[in-house]
């Protein structure tokens, strides 16, 4: 099936300049997000504490719900609405102590308290110590890491090593962007986006894959023409294939985030952002690298011949 006609000829490359600014513009923006909050926004997993998913059969808001646990030594606190439900709410509690263990029970009891035994459901209750916090967080840094090592080992291996950059900046351009959504909207970070992230580094690479192993055919296909325009064909060549994959897995992604409920609903807005980003990706970062490093090994030659 094809959506896109085989004789297409979109000119990609003469945008690249282009693409570096938006690109650039939107890591610079995301960056600035996270340097003036302080660093991504780490969930219970990363940073530490307990989360207290409530359901209350009257109305209520978050401002009440603040003023009733105040008189509880829980220190940091935040209270939001979750989900599509608007009398369901997470209490985040960042507390460091050891003495965990009979706080959703204070929290249970407090809120009976002012609004009946039979109108608050506690439907869940997480607790991770500051320690674990810490190390999950340091062992899902590592994971996309790690990834991204073996990834560049066997691009280089499979193509060549300019290939092998072209992807590595693709994919690290990806995840910083999202990353970067992420700080804007003030979502959290937990091991669920982590695996997101991993998600999207697969999804990213894959679509950069079939474009190199194109641009790896053409190169012998059209061995006289210049290497933007092999780049250029390459890239249209894969197009239907291209906009077919990214449609079928927004639609799949999208389904997710509107319909998931609030426990996926943050996994599948990272997939969301990054099913978009990784496709623009693929089209207007890791294939047009390689014609920035031609043309600087063209200059490098130029000037060593002198």
């Amino acid at each position: 099936m094809q959506i896109i006609k085989p004789d297409t000829n979109i000119d990609f490359v003469s945008k690249r300049k282009l693409a570096v600014i938006i690109s650039a513009a939107l890591i610079l923006i995301g960056i600035a997000s996270l340097i003036v909050k302080g660093g991504p926004n780490y969930g219970i997993d990363f940073a530490g504490g307990t989360l207290v998913q409530v359901l209350f059969v009257e109305e209520t808001d978050a401002g009440t719900i603040k003023d009733v646990l105040s008189g509880l030594d829980l220190g940091s606190m935040s209270v939001q609405k979750f989900g599509d439900n608007a009398n369901e709410f997470l209490i985040r509690v960042e507390n460091s102590s050891g003495e965990l263990k009979g706080l959703s029970a204070e929290i249970g009891s407090a809120l009976s308290a002012k609004y009946g035994a039979d109108q608050v459901d506690i439907r869940r209750v997480e607790m991770v110590g500051p320690q674990v916090g810490k190390d999950l967080r340091s062992k899902g840094i590592k994971a996309i890491l790690y990834a991204m090592l073996g990834l560049l080992v066997y691009i280089s291996w499979r193509f060549e090593f300019r290939f092998a950059v072209g992807a590595i900046v693709a994919l690290v351009h990806d995840v910083t962007i999202t990353l970067g959504v992420f700080s804007l909207f003030g979502k959290e970070i937990d091991l669920p986006i982590i695996a997101a992230f991993l998600a999207i580094i697969g999804y990213s690479l894959n679509d950069t894959i079939i474009v190199y192993d194109r641009i790896r055919e053409n190169l012998a296909k059209y061995n006289k023409e210049s290497f933007s325009f092999i780049v250029n064909r390459s890239i249209n060549d894969t197009l239907s294939r291209t906009m077919l994959t990214s449609g079928t897995t927004l639609l799949v992604v999208l389904a997710l985030f509107v319909l998931g409920g609030g426990v996926i609903h943050n996994f599948a807005f990272a997939m969301l952002v990054g099913v978009l980003i990784g496709t623009y990706s693929s089209i207007f970062v890791a294939s047009p690298i390689l014609i920035f490093w031609e043309q600087r090994k063209a200059v490098k030659l130029a000037a060593q011949s002198q």
